[in-house]
């Protein structure tokens, strides 16, 4: 990869904020302008091979796994890159969004690692993103303490965990930043302005810039990613294989292309996770029009359920298969006051990371502080002093084309609890998310816009399919915006409702809620700053 590209100018349509200024600088854009040129025209490219794959699989065409890369798959000799020395002990990790309180309490929580969200959990807001890049080069320079208007302190410990970042995925753009009238790559903004700012001082600091993927489909995209990497560590001089990323496989395509991944990544993998509710919400975007995928609750669609373990026992063995750590999904309960509703749920918390530890995984994910000790003794009991499990290769699992999409065992309809829930927890979510927050705790659970998209996609699969009525969500409907408008005075009660017939009652399934939401609501155009 060339890093003589041209330079694209990036012009800054976002509002200037506090200390803006030291994130935005003419270099950093610089950095970003050479992104995007080299990388703009291919992530069209794959943007529109999306959706002509979405549009082959509702024709019928079967998904398997590609003969084309058989290869790949039946060479026993490759290894993604040993692990770095701070990410070689993975047990419990906890994610959340980059805001100021909750990046000190993540680092102080005890987790080895901080996943930094600038996609599911945060609410992207030209201020939400910029002051994200701040905190990280704060927490990075040790200078992320600070004292509250009443009185309250945060500090930094003396073993932070460590910083791995989640940029937006490569459907969504930055319309703050935009070249010759064109928003960015969202995708490229978050990372390249991290990258700029703190890799090398990750690198003094005895870390290194570590990401997290989200939303890829296939390992066309990895490939992309991984050129980015390459060019982005030639263009600051940093060596290549520096940077190192964690790819979610929340897309039931990229279930088929696992091995795949790894091997695209290999020089800067950091292994795979298994993101559940991302998975399921796909598997609908997919087969949405196939009466035999329909699902039931979401609440009765556990990790056991046949085609998900499928799913992730060949995660764990692909990982273990190729030296890389296989991470777990998210324990997403927030602990209550009520002592018998908070034992209940840590119980159902510990069962989960239990099936994760036995089946091989190296760790797992917490969205609470208070969740890392249950999900760190768990690991303790299975690990002891080895800092991973990848040497159990899992070599008894054996998983088919048909394992992974044999969802028929686990469909049923909705109930009418079902119903009404995804309707009251995507509204509610959409409301937060409008106003500027991205991570929400409803009903005892920290919720984010995976959940929203599972939601709203679920009513309209059992609508299409006759499983619920479409008068009875319309009253539904009617119901929860009144109630939100009870809750919250300040709730935007219109447009939650408008968002919500838009994405979940239409003719045709929006691929995400986030790109039409963000433009009608969450962009703020240079003619309305005054």
């Amino acid at each position: 990869m060339s890093t003589t590209a041209l330079t694209s100018t990036v012009q800054v349509l976002g509002a200037p904020g506090d200390r803006h200024d030291e994130i935005l600088t003419p270099e950093a854009l610089d950095f970003l302008g050479r992104l995007d040129a080299a990388f703009a025209n291919r992530r069209f490219e794959l943007l529109a091979e999306r959706r002509r794959r979405t549009e082959r699989l509702a024709s019928g065409t079967p998904l398997d796994f590609s003969p084309a890369t058989s290869a790949v798959r039946a060479d026993p000799t490759w290894r993604v890159a040993p692990p770095a020395p701070d990410l070689t002990d993975r047990r419990v990790e906890i994610t959340g969004p980059p805001e100021r309180r909750m990046t000190v309490n993540a680092l102080n929580s005890g987790a080895r690692v901080w996943m930094a969200d600038f996609e599911d959990a945060t609410a992207p807001t030209w201020d939400n993103v910029i002051a994200g890049q701040l905190n990280l080069r704060d927490a990075t320079e040790r200078r992320i303490d600070f004292t509250t208007p009443d009185g309250r302190e945060y500090r930094l410990g003396d073993t932070p965990a460590t910083i791995m970042v989640r940029p937006r995925g490569w459907h969504l753009t930055e319309a703050h930043l935009v070249v010759d009238s064109r928003p960015l790559s969202a995708s490229l903004v978050d990372f390249g302005l991290y990258f700029f700012h703190c890799a090398q001082r990750r690198i003094d600091a005895g870390s290194g810039p570590y990401f997290y993927l989200p939303k890829l489909e296939n390992r066309s995209e990895a490939r992309l990613w991984n050129d980015v990497f390459v060019l982005a560590q030639d263009l600051l001089g940093i060596p290549r294989g520096t940077i190192r990323a964690t790819v979610l496989i929340e897309t039931v395509t990229a279930a088929f292309e696992m091995e795949e991944i790894l091997y695209e990544l290999r020089e800067h993998s950091a292994g795979l996770n298994a993101g559940r509710w991302d998975y399921l919400f796909s598997l609908i975007k997919n087969f949405g029009h196939r009466p035999d995928f329909v699902l039931p609750d979401r609440a009765k669609v556990t990790m056991t359920s046949p085609f998900l373990r499928a799913y992730t026992e060949l995660l764990v063995r692909t990982c273990h298969k190729r030296g890389a750590h296989a991470i777990g999904g998210m324990a997403a309960h927030v602990p209550s006051r009520d002592a018998q509703a908070n034992e209940a749920a840590l119980a159902t918390v510990r069962l989960d990371k239990e099936r994760e530890a036995e089946d091989g995984f190296d760790g797992s994910w917490v969205a609470h502080p208070g969740l890392v000790p249950v999900c760190r003794d768990v690991f303790d009991g299975v690990l002891g002093e080895r800092p991973h499990q990848i040497d159990r290769t899992r070599d008894d699992v054996h998983v088919t084309a048909a394992d992974l999409l044999a969802v028929r065992r686990t469909a049923g309809p909705p109930t009418p609890e079902g119903v009404r829930s995804n309707i009251a927890v995507a509204l509610r979510y959409f409301d937060a998310w409008l106003r500027g927050s991205g991570a929400v705790a409803l009903y005892g659970l920290m919720e984010d816009a995976a959940t929203a998209e599972i939601a709203r996609c679920q009513i309209w699969q059992w609508i299409r399919h006759g499983a619920v009525d479409r008068d009875t969500v319309l009253a539904l409907l009617d119901d929860e915006v009144a109630a939100l408008g009870g809750e919250c005075p300040w709730a935007r009660p219109d447009e939650v409702r408008a968002l919500f017939t838009r994405t979940a009652l239409g003719r045709d399934l929006p691929a995400f809620f986030t790109p039409d939401a963000y433009a009608r609501h969450l962009v703020v155009r240079p003619e309305a700053r005054s």
